[in-house]
């Protein structure tokens, strides 16, 4: 009897597969439905796989989360650059690129509250915060007068007012286009110049 032959991923692609399945298992089942072991089973590799490539499952959580902000600074910079360099249509772009992503990507916030209280994952949210900040004052520079080093802090306060504004909508105190529009004109009061 003939067997079809297995093909065999390399390890980043074997890595990418475990993470595509596990941002599958997170939609369907939560974050208390992802385990390594479940990761195994609904991939088709052995459980020495997956242990391999995340070691525990705050290690497999943290490479989903990383993953998952990777792919939204990349769309936030994709829609950045086909937008018109215009401020507003930046201010707006950034917004929408914001809130886009809890729309587009909820296990963004479920992997987020699953790592809770993790030392690690302090960390990690603050070094994406901080290139995040960096990515969002790259794009409003030109429109602003104030030194690099005070945009970005802006731009970081500016973050802090978008998770409000995401808890806002969580709760079903605002809509999306509510939420843009508060965090696009926060970004436009925000960019300001100098106060002299």
């Amino acid at each position: 009897m003939a067997t079809t032959p297995t093909t065999r991923l390399s390890k980043q692609a074997r890595r990418e597969q475990l993470l595509d399945t596990a941002a599958a298992l997170v939609r369907d089942r939560g974050t208390d439905g992802l385990t390594l072991v479940t990761l195994a089973e609904a991939a088709g590799v052995s459980r020495p796989i997956v242990y391999d490539h995340f070691g525990t499952r705050p290690g497999l959580l943290l490479a989903l989360y990383r993953r998952l902000d990777e792919r939204h600074r990349t769309a936030t910079a994709q829609a950045l650059r086909e937008t018109t360099p215009v401020e507003d249509a930046v201010a707006r772009v950034i917004s929408a690129a914001y809130f886009g992503c809890a729309r587009d990507m909820p296990e963004v916030t479920a992997v987020s509250a699953a790592l809770k209280g993790n030392p690690e994952m302090e960390a990690t949210r603050s070094e994406l915060a901080d290139g995040y900040a960096a990515l969002m004052a790259d794009a409003l520079a030109p429109y602003s007068e104030l030194p690099r080093a005070a945009l970005r802090l802006r731009c970081a306060a500016l973050l802090g007012a978008a998770e409000t504004l995401a808890g806002e909508l969580a709760r079903g105190r605002a809509t999306e286009a509510q939420a843009v529009e508060a965090l696009t004109g926060l970004i436009l009061d925000g960019r300001a110049r100098p106060r002299t």
